[in-house]
């Protein structure tokens, strides 16, 4: 098990060594500027074996995200209020900073939005990163078409919120500066969430 489990994170490793170098090219020279043999080689592979870790080139940036592909499912798995649940951790993640409410400065965070949303063949995958994370989310919420459809709004709402703090950094106002609108815009959005699935939401919770 322990051997196992050292090979995981060898694994693990290998993943993000080889993401990372391939993200660091694109931000420098543009990602259809780089090949995919470029890529290997800056990071002391083969192509064939970069190709078993990562089946599309797209794949090399959207590893940056892939953890949070099914952050929704998780925060709902086991609540008694799950709409609540997402408030609590879209405002969690304001307060914090996290780079997936779009509310967040650092440089590195919007050199990499800007190469995702920028880079057309990127930004067509990102909706199959949200295909993916709505159904985890519908899983986790019941199945169903009802569950379906509510997933289906959480995930927008919670897209649409994030994009307009990314807009707004990446246009270059401070994050203090945004973050009293992204509390108010995501406090009002779920509210709107909240009377529209009534079986996700009580009004006891609030």
């Amino acid at each position: 098990m322990a051997e196992m489990g050292l090979r995981e994170r060898k694994k693990r490793q290998m993943y993000q060594d080889v993401s990372d170098t391939a993200v660091r090219l694109f931000l420098e020279r543009g990602f259809d500027a780089v090949s995919v043999a470029e890529v290997a080689a800056a990071a002391g592979i083969s192509k064939p074996t970069l190709f078993r870790y990562f089946p599309a080139k797209e794949d090399l940036v959207l590893h940056r995200i892939a953890d949070h592909e099914t952050e929704a499912a998780r925060v709902v798995a086991g609540a008694a209020e799950p709409l609540e649940a997402l408030r609590r951790d879209f405002l969690d993640g304001l307060e914090r900073c996290d780079p997936v409410t779009g509310l967040n400065d650092h440089p590195a965070v919007l050199a990499f939005h800007r190469l995702l949303y920028g880079t057309p063949a990127l930004a067509a995958r990102v909706y199959g990163y949200l295909e993916r994370s709505e159904a985890a989310l519908a899983e986790a919420l019941g199945g169903g078409l009802d569950a379906r459809l509510a997933a289906g709004q959480i995930t927008a709402v919670r897209r649409i919120l994030a994009l307009e703090n990314w807009r707004r950094i990446a246009a270059g106002e401070g994050v203090e500066q945004v973050r009293p609108d992204a509390v108010r815009a995501a406090e009002r959005a779920f509210d709107r969430l909240a009377a529209g699935l009534p079986d996700l939401h009580s009004d006891e919770t609030r």
